[in-house]
């Protein structure tokens, strides 16, 4: 279950709650976490599907690292309804440098894990994830 190279684990229920937001659409988005103490990856947050962009970018936290997935609901130019699922790697400039190694060297491996992920996007700041940021990322 751990990888040798992160020694990270992720938790089953990471796995199962994103396939429901991908299947079911039961989610608007899903903070992770890692749990230090046992290197796991857990979930913080589940966004309902009412949720905005909004209540999803304040869940995230202004001093520490996180990982989230974002259902991105948008319309063409050709006025197509269509929605992408967003990776953000969230790593604030503020939160601590081994938590920072931390999610980045563990970052591939558990996305690895999430099957059906569109488009990734780091951020080290609130402007880089932008709602403009997301859409145009996903035209």
């Amino acid at each position: 279950m751990a990888n040798s190279s992160s020694g990270m684990a992720v938790d089953d229920e990471c796995k199962l709650k994103f396939l429901e937001l991908k299947a079911k659409r039961i989610y608007r988005f899903i903070v992770f976490k890692i749990e230090e103490k046992i290197q796991q990856v857990t979930i913080e947050k589940l966004g309902s599907p009412e949720e905005t962009y909004d209540d999803f970018s304040s869940s995230l936290p202004a001093d520490e690292c996180r990982y989230a997935v974002f259902d991105f609901d948008f319309t063409t130019d050709e006025n197509c309804q269509k929605s992408k699922i967003f990776f953000i790697a969230w790593a604030p400039e503020t939160s601590r440098v081994r938590s920072k190694m931390l999610y980045a060297s563990s970052k591939d491996r558990f996305k690895r894990e999430l099957d059906g992920i569109q488009v990734e996007l780091q951020a080290t700041d609130p402007s880089e994830m932008s709602i403009d940021i997301i859409r145009g990322r996903a035209l």
